[in-house]
């Protein structure tokens, strides 16, 4: 080295030792100059020269100086065997120089997290250095400071809160039930006696209008006659609602309109009373047997109509306030996979089943092709949500105790703050943040809970800290 440098270097030091600087951090220097320069002023003077650790540790100072545990640093006067480990010292320097050597030990930690502290150096029973803990790493804002290698290490990541438009499906079962709107029954209003029963039978599909079976009812027979009578007289020419009572009685006896035609074009009373489906569907319920004495109101037949279905679907209690009526949804019948039939919410029954804690809703499904049978099992999908975009972030990022629900905040510089948080709906691996977060505020969407576990350590490591200065 360029021995004016060293000269002028030197110069510099010994003025600076009357300050009490540290070696390492002097003028910014590098730790193996400043070796080089001390030898040089050793020349110069048998004055001590620096301060080393009492314990031989790569630590010196230009001004006497005490260990954190109350010793003094041992002089080395000039003319002394200088033999600095200048790797050390080069190592050390970088940290001294950015302040270091100004930070104050509070306390010291066990190595192991366990909550024990010492207000001066001390081993743990494996024979582990504990920790030293500098002011101004353990706040008192609640936040967690980790270091830069820590985060690395433990793959912590954030992600900012930012406006997105929730979707969400409610999966739920269900199975299909007939219209109530869509039933009918045959049964007779007067006693009567089936003389035919028509080749059909429970499960058959009939059509409106077809014959289902002939029957002899005294009653019908004596409507009849009266009927043919009173159109049969001269009086119907001259007053039109003449004979409107007669056909009245046989509306009234449920006399199928077919039936009632047939009379008034052969103007002839019939023995036997033709019976017709009164609409399109399949048979239910056939108790109509030839031969026999049908009373009032036995039923015969039960026919529906299977062209307009009902899915009635179990719904989780949670879900219910999710729901509306109209709402599109899919069924998905498990007898036709890969099949959907779609159809809207009518109605949202308003009880909820105290063994299985579930709601009912009944959603409208068209049957074009009959292929839907009722009581068969299906499988609903209804889409949830609103169009409309709102603050969310990732439900990773949600610490949830059951009582509430936290959050962890990256402040930058490796700090985090945990905050409380109110959540709205969930949907596509994101939850709505209703309060606690602004948008853009990046949040920590992994290895949060190590950070908790790192926090909740810290927050009992300080708490001994406090009662030990106490």
């Amino acid at each position: 080295m360029n021995p004016a440098i060293i000269a002028s270097a030197t110069a510099v030091l010994i003025a600076a030792a009357g300050a009490g600087l540290v070696l390492a951090g002097a003028q910014g220097l590098p730790a193996r100059t400043i070796a080089m320069i001390t030898r040089a002023a050793a020349d110069e003077s048998r004055a001590p020269i620096y301060y080393q650790d009492p314990d031989g540790k790569p630590s010196y100072s230009l001004t006497p100086k005490k260990t954190p545990d109350g010793r003094d640093y041992r002089a080395v006067p000039a003319g002394a065997d200088v033999s600095f480990d200048l790797d050390a010292l080069e190592k050390t320097a970088p940290a001294a120089s950015a302040g270091g050597a100004d930070r104050k030990i509070k306390y010291y930690r066990n190595p192991m997290g366990l909550p024990d502290t010492s207000p001066t150096p001390k081993k743990d029973s494996m024979g582990m250095d504990y920790i030293a803990v500098y002011e101004g790493e353990d706040s008192d804002d609640g936040s967690v400071k980790l270091s830069p290698g820590k985060i690395q290490r433990t793959g912590v990541r954030s992600e900012p809160a930012a406006p997105r438009t929730i979707r969400s499906t409610i999966h739920a079962p269900g199975t299909i039930q007939l219209d109530e709107r869509r039933v009918s029954v045959i049964a007779m209003r007067a006693e009567s006696y089936i003389q035919k029963v028509a080749n059909v039978t429970t499960g058959s599909h009939v059509a409106q209008g077809q014959p289902l079976m002939e029957v002899y009812s005294p009653a019908v027979s004596s409507a009849s006659a009266e009927y043919i009578s009173t159109i049969n007289s001269k009086a119907i020419g001259t007053d039109a609602t003449y004979g409107k009572g007669s056909r009245q009685r046989l509306m009234n006896l449920d006399v199928p309109e077919a039936a009632i035609a047939a009379m008034e074009k052969s103007r002839t009373v019939p023995i036997g009373i033709e019976w017709t489906s009164p609409r399109d569907g399949i048979v239910l319920e056939r108790n109509a047997i030839e031969g026999a004495r049908a009373q009032p109101g036995e039923v015969l037949f039960r026919i529906a109509d299977h062209r307009q279905l009902w899915a009635i679907i179990d719904v989780a209690e949670r879900d219910m306030g999710m729901l509306a009526l109209g709402q599109p949804a899919t069924v998905k019948a498990r007898g036709f996979p890969g099949r959907t039939f779609t159809g809207t919410i009518s109605v949202i029954y308003p009880q909820i089943n105290k063994e299985t804690r579930t709601g009912r809703l009944r959603i409208e499904l068209a049957n074009p092709d009959l292929v839907l049978i009722h009581d068969m099992y299906v499988d609903a999908e209804i889409d949830i949500g609103s169009s409309a975009p709102v603050l969310t972030i990732p439900e990773s990022a949600v610490m949830d105790t059951g009582r509430r629900q936290a959050v962890l905040v990256d402040k930058g510089e490796g700090r985090f703050e945990p905050r409380e948080v109110k959540l709205g709906h969930r949907g596509d691996g994101y939850v709505e943040v209703r309060d606690g977060v602004s948008e853009g505020e990046p949040v920590v969407v992994s290895a949060n809970f190590l950070i908790d576990a790192e926090s909740n350590l810290k927050a009992a490591l300080k708490g001994f800290a406090d009662g030990a200065q106490q």
